[in-house]
């Protein structure tokens, strides 16, 4: 199974941090965001990886080159100008193949095993979802045991990671389009699934939240050295 990290926003909410430099390669803890997915992909036992970028794209090309450091094999999406994240994976999907892939959001940080994800698809997707945060109350998704239905008791927040089938992009033209759309007709028709994760994530897309994600790396960190 090869995974897709998606990298290309502006961080619009991040500046000054992003006026020079790319969300992903903000440091967290010491580290910048991608390296956190690049070993986590590596523990869960991916060995290609697909990175789409365009604001400041050259300098993440330049930071993670073929990811030889981190024994990966990168592959990059260039878009020149944002494709949305649905237009992004679609560029992306020569890149990916025929089979199902992982996807993961560049711009958010979690301790999720994403060995967990390296399954058999059934259907067109299956997301992570966790908790409402604060800053998304209402959720996304609702969730009956393992399959996402339109209605239910309560939504969840899709957690920004997911396991996608090309299928999923079937008839899409290229350019820029949302994958929420797709996600939601996966439902209608019955193939989409998902989890309920209740371990650590945090969306890193303000400055607030980017410090919480640095408390809880340096808590988890230290609670570590402390066992």
């Amino acid at each position: 199974m090869k995974a897709m990290i998606l990298a290309a926003g502006r961080g619009e909410r991040m500046r000054p941090l992003t006026l020079h430099t790319p969300k992903p390669l903000i440091q967290v803890a010491g580290t910048p965001l991608i390296e956190y997915h690049l070993q986590a992909l590596v523990a869960a036992g991916f060995e290609e990886v697909v990175i789409n970028h365009a604001w400041l794209g050259e300098q993440l090309e330049n930071a993670l080159g073929d990811g030889a450091r981190w024994g990966v094999k990168i592959s990059w999406s260039p878009e020149g100008e944002p494709l949305e994240t649905g237009g992004g994976i679609h560029r992306a999907l020569l890149l990916l193949g025929s089979e199902p892939f992982l996807v993961v959001n560049g711009d958010i940080w979690t301790d999720y095993d994403l060995s967990r994800l390296r399954r058999p698809l059934h259907g067109n997707a299956h997301l992570v979802l966790v908790d409402n945060p604060t800053h998304h109350p209402k959720g996304d998704f609702c969730l009956a045991g393992t399959q996402l239905v339109e209605t239910g008791p309560a939504r969840l927040t899709y957690s920004g990671m997911a396991v996608l089938s090309p299928a999923l992009f079937a008839g899409q033209q290229p350019g820029a389009f949302r994958l929420a759309p797709l996600l939601l007709d996966a439902i209608a028709s019955g193939k989409a699934s998902g989890e309920h994760f209740h371990g650590h994530w945090v969306d890193v897309g303000t400055h607030e939240r980017l410090a919480e994600a640095e408390k809880l790396i340096v808590e988890l960190a230290a609670g570590k050295e402390r066992r």
